[in-house]
């Protein structure tokens, strides 16, 4: 456990538990555009959730950190120490539950909203590809509410989750993030991470990874 205060108040950083869920729902959400408020693109909120935060605190709760304050958990930092293993479990113990509750989508793709989107990931989850996983097995969100940003923060729950894998005996960590979120891809370069350059364009590629080799920090 640890406390970083200024003017504005201590936050403290903590381990993840499942009464966090609902917090992470929230924060999922409120960050799920690239960085903003996702809401408004949401018919049922709970997807971005669903797909990106609460799993993790369920089924990885050791690999999963949040920042909280006065007005509760505005932050988090989730991810899994073995990405394949993690995503077994999921589907195992989490999308079957989920494809029950929000079917396939049908029709065009280029017509469908973000609840569609996240419905077809929910019943095609894609894991990244093997060149990623193989050197750098550990992955990782992150996101932090506006009442939490610019305080250092973020490189506090970048050392301690680090510190985590790195005691878990990963060899290295990835990421995803959209193209259009340019706060968080310069917030992980300035960190140290490195874009990940794959041998030729992907198609229908919408997002950057980025990685770094924990055995050389």
């Amino acid at each position: 456990m640890a406390r970083r205060g200024d003017a504005r108040g201590a936050v403290q950083i903590r381990a993840v538990t499942r009464a966090d869920l609902a917090a992470l729902y929230r924060i999922a959400l409120l960050t799920g555009d690239a960085g903003a408020d996702a809401s408004a693109l949401y018919r049922d909120g709970d997807l971005v959730g669903h797909v990106f935060a609460a799993p993790y605190a369920v089924l990885e709760p050791d690999a999963g950190l949040v920042a909280q304050d006065d007005e509760g958990v505005g932050g988090y930092i989730l991810g899994a120490r073995d990405t394949l293993a993690f995503e077994a479990k999921l589907e195992a113990q989490w999308w079957p539950g989920l494809r029950e509750r929000y079917p396939a989508p049908g029709g065009e793709p280029g017509l469908w909203g973000e609840d569609e989107a996240r419905s077809f990931q929910i019943h095609h989850p894609r894991p990244p590809p093997a060149r990623i996983t193989g050197p750098y097995p550990s992955h990782l969100h992150i996101d932090l509410l506006p009442r939490l940003q610019g305080r250092g923060l973020g490189k506090a729950l970048m050392d301690r989750w680090l510190a985590l894998m790195r005691a878990a005996g990963s060899r290295g960590v990835h990421l995803g993030v959209s193209r259009q979120n340019a706060r968080a891809i310069r917030f992980y370069r300035s960190y140290g991470f490195e874009e990940f350059r794959f041998p030729k364009a992907r198609a229908g590629a919408g997002g950057l990874y980025f990685v770094m080799d924990l055995r050389r920090y």
